[in-house]
């Protein structure tokens, strides 16, 4: 079956609307919808979403984010300048007025640190202005942008608060690349907690409870996977709520005005709901039973109304209006009306097994009509595409995903592989990935390659690799390292030298540099610089002989632009082609759906070249767009 191509638009151009949010008093919604082509926060009266207005009128770069204060009278948003990552926070009122930057320091970046329904007019954020790597603690009133220092920041990388501003935890690394915990008492930071380097990915503060002297955490010390716990300040006594011997913990739902823990998620290969409040087991049952996986976006403080995404492979993602006290779903929209109808391809989650044992979960997604049987297996094998998430302390999920669903349109196998360092599956195998950078973490990704091979998934000569940040890594280890595996490859701000990437992370990362030092490696030591110059496709440019396309932000601020400026400089003094795309508006990734869509139009023209399959023509995409190709 031969299926239409999908208009890049639709897969990577702006969301029609999403991440519909309930006010606190649940009078009105809020989402973010594009206004003159620009990504904005909308509302609308929850009865009638059709009296939306836009309220804010970003005209660059679009909102991605936001939040209803709780005097629901304001929301709020970051926006940093041009992908620099120097985020500004914002308020806005509900009726479009009074936009105000809060923290309007240039050069500064801001973080909203907490809000509170006790003080409602107000939030507490945190501000590098007085030392570039620490963050103090401001409280900010909304209404007027007036600051005032809460707490000067003594070298913390985390805070956390209880409902009446007071600060309550904190996080600070130690110099063997773990944590401590610490609590206020008695005016000053006591340690309570240390957190080996073994378990410093997998354990974490969450929120503090309703009485101030509790906290909610996941914590993986004593035990391999991270539960939920909740931890008495008074008493010292740490209790397991819920926990899953396949996968951490990884999302916590907490009752909006109690502060009670109602529900743990935890995702292995699928996500998996435990009730910890019965209350809520109607609820989720039958949100379920609607289709998809269920995704809680916001409550409001009756927790009468709740906005849920329900999210799928085969399609847009759709947003409901669930009411308890009625027990009704009420569709609000999708993400993407555009994709509404369309033949998509369905994700299968796959369980690999790499050459010394470890699991590693996979999803695989193939193009529409070539698996007549519905197996998870193509009638023939297909050229395909390894797509490798970044962090790399982050992971590959199911659901619907734009870069799988286009190449998989366009006649690709796409296979994504949770190789060993990835997060979600428990403190050992994120360790395995510890200093494997090039190593072991690219053998499993070799292995994936092996078993889609194998399994009759994959043409062994026309498999190509492709990534962003981490990824964007992989894909230039791929093509230096094995150079016979790949028929080519895609970076996206990769770092080509993990010691420039290292020596050049931006201030406010630098308390964690201990993190880098045990679990990638140490740039102080000449050995330990022998080691990452080692592990560094820089190293072994010269050894790239299939097609590369690298795509980069010149204001990206974790993966510099000399990134990728010295590798291409390096293959051109070799005489190796490579496509060079740089966008002078963006950061780590692209944000304009201009910049996006031009990127994406650029690597299917490469991909149909190298590995065969479909392609929309590029048309005025690059045009369109601030790309500057070399």
């Amino acid at each position: 079956m031969s299926v239409p191509l999908i208009p890049r638009e639709a897969l990577f151009g702006n969301p029609d609307r999403a991440n519909p949010q309930i006010s606190p008093d649940g009078t009105r919604l809020a989402w973010l919808a594009p206004d003159e082509g620009v990504l904005n926060v909308w509302v609308a009266p929850v009865g009638d979403p059709s009296a939306a207005i836009a309220v804010t009128k970003d005209r660059l770069r679009g909102i991605r984010s936001f939040a209803w204060a709780f005097d629901g009278v304001h929301l709020l948003y970051v926006q940093d300048m041009g992908g620099d990552e120097d985020w500004h926070v914002y308020a806005v009122a509900a009726d479009g007025t009074g936009e105000r930057d809060l923290t309007p320091i240039e050069g500064v970046q801001a973080r909203i640190i907490a809000r509170s329904r006790k003080h409602p007019g107000s939030l507490l954020v945190g501000l590098n202005d007085r030392i570039p790597q620490l963050h103090d603690v401001w409280r900010v009133d909304l209404a007027t942008g007036e600051r005032t220092l809460v707490h000067e920041n003594p070298g913390l990388l985390q805070f956390l608060a209880d409902d009446d501003f007071n600060l309550v935890l904190s996080v600070t690394a130690t110099e063997d690349g773990g944590m401590m915990m610490l609590a206020m008492q008695d005016g000053q930071w006591t340690p309570i907690a240390n957190v080996p380097q073994e378990d410093s990915l997998t354990t974490a503060p969450i929120a503090i409870d309703a009485t101030g002297r509790s906290f909610f955490l996941i914590d993986s010390r004593e035990r391999n996977t991270a539960g939920a716990f909740t931890w008495n300040l008074d008493s010292g006594e740490r209790t397991l709520l819920a926990d899953d011997p396949r996968a951490d913990v990884d999302d916590l739902l907490v009752h909006p005005t109690e502060r009670r823990l109602q529900a743990v998620a935890s995702t292995f290969d699928r996500t998996r709901w435990q009730i910890l409040d019965d209350d809520l087991a109607p609820d989720l049952a039958a949100l379920d039973a609607l289709g998809g996986e269920v995704q809680v976006i916001s409550r409001d403080d009756a927790d009468r109304l709740w906005t849920v995404a329900l999210v799928q492979d085969d399609g847009p993602v759709r947003y409901v209006l669930w009411d308890r006290s009625t027990q009704q779903a009420t569709h609000l929209f999708t993400n993407r009306t555009a994709l509404e109808g369309l033949t998509l391809a369905p994700m299968h989650p796959v369980v690999l097994r790499s050459r010394d044992g470890l699991d590693l979960v996979s999803y695989l997604t193939l193009p529409p009509g070539s698996d007549s049987d519905g197996d998870g297996r193509p009638d023939a094998p297909l050229p395909m595409v390894l797509v490798v998430h970044g962090g790399p302390w982050a992971r590959d999920e199911w659901g619907y995903n734009p870069v799988h669903q286009w190449l998989a349109n366009r006649g690709y196998a796409v296979l994504s592989v949770n190789f060993r360092g990835s997060t979600g599956f428990g403190k050992a195998f994120v360790n395995a990935g510890d200093k494997q950078w090039a190593g072991t973490m690219h053998d499993d990704l070799l292995d994936a390659v092996a078993w889609a091979s194998a399994e009759g998934v994959a043409q062994p000569d026309k498999v190509g690799i492709l990534g962003g940040s981490y990824g964007g890594y992989a894909t230039l280890v791929g093509l230096t390292f094995t150079p016979q595996t790949f028929a080519c490859g895609v970076d996206i701000v990769g770092p080509s030298s993990i010691i420039t990437l290292i020596e050049s992370v931006p201030e406010y990362w630098k308390p964690l540099l201990s993190q880098f030092t045990t679990r990638v490696g140490d740039i102080s030591t000449e050995e330990g610089r022998e080691f990452l110059w080692a592990r560094s496709p820089l190293s072994k440019v010269d050894a790239i002989e299939k097609p590369l396309l690298i795509g980069q932000g010149a204001n990206d601020p974790r993966v510099k632009q000399a990134e990728s400026d010295q590798i291409v400089a390096a293959l051109r003094e070799h005489d190796i082609p490579v496509t060079y795309v740089l966008f002078p508006d963006e950061g780590h990734g692209f944000a304009r759906p201009e910049n996006n869509i031009a990127f994406w139009a650029i690597a299917e023209q490469f991909l149909a070249e190298h590995l065969g399959g479909r392609a929309e023509p590029v048309g005025d995409a690059i045009d369109n767009s601030t790309a500057q190709v070399s």
